[in-house]
């Protein structure tokens, strides 16, 4: 009876020290991880997908959406090096537009490649580890828009440029503005250039986007207003508490 009581008295100890260490264990790796206030680790990491889900599909309709990149502040202009091509055209016979016909003509094109960048986000997204989520949530104001950005601009750029090339040349950008360098070359005094539109359109284009997203970060970081889901307000409640201490 007696060691069977003792048996009893280790078994019982040795759960209680067991379950004491695991809970000391899991108190360390959340706070490790930044994760309080009864924060479980799913609703961190599901919150944050989901402020960054709701982020970019707005800013992806609006700039993919009619004059998203032509009458925003993302309006995408004449590359630096090509404004002396400009301004010397400006008084040939058939380019004394050239500046706004193509300035409209590259931002339909950064528009109709808009489109492409949502899949990639949502792709990256559904990669980010629990660490990740938890760095970002607790990190700078555009800590998400970061980690997006160097971990999708590759890929964003290898999609957006080829569709930026075929709405240039579906809008007769690219030819001319080849007749208008071919019309510039021709001139007398001038040093030849060919400055090329396919890297600059692009470039800019995800330049615009990236700084869309950043806004709409910070809104939902900032604006109380903009966490419109329970989880939001809760997840980002604590994310407000952390960063007053």
């Amino acid at each position: 009876m007696l060691k069977k009581s003792l048996f009893l008295f280790i078994v019982l100890f040795s759960t209680q020290l067991a379950h004491a260490q695991l809970g000391g264990l899991i108190k360390k790796a959340e706070k490790a991880v930044g994760i309080k206030g009864g924060l479980s680790q799913e609703e961190a990491g599901s919150g944050l997908k989901e402020a960054l889900n709701a982020g970019i599909g707005e800013a992806v309709d609006f700039l993919s959406a009619k004059d998203g990149y032509f009458k925003s502040p993302y309006k995408i202009l004449v590359p630096e090096e090509a404004q002396k091509v400009v301004n010397k055209l400006k008084s040939v016979p058939g380019f004394t537009n050239i500046e706004s016909d193509l300035t409209e003509r590259m931002n339909r094109a950064a528009e109709d490649a808009a489109v492409k960048a949502k899949p990639i986000f949502v792709a990256a997204i559904k990669k980010m580890t629990f660490k990740d989520a938890v760095n970002i949530l607790m990190g700078n104001d555009d800590a998400a828009t970061r980690y997006l950005e160097s971990s999708t601009y590759k890929s964003l750029y290898d999609e957006f440029k080829p569709v930026i090339q075929t709405s240039l040349d579906q809008v007769n950008a690219r030819e001319y503005w080849k007749g208008a360098v071919t019309a510039y070359n021709r001139l007398p005094f001038v040093e030849k250039t060919n400055p090329e539109l396919d890297d600059h359109v692009t470039t800019k284009a995800l330049g615009g986007l990236f700084s869309l997203v950043e806004k709409k970060e910070k809104g939902i970081r900032s604006d109380v207003g903009q966490r419109n889901s329970d989880l939001l307000k809760k997840v980002f409640a604590q994310q407000d508490k952390d960063k007053k201490k």
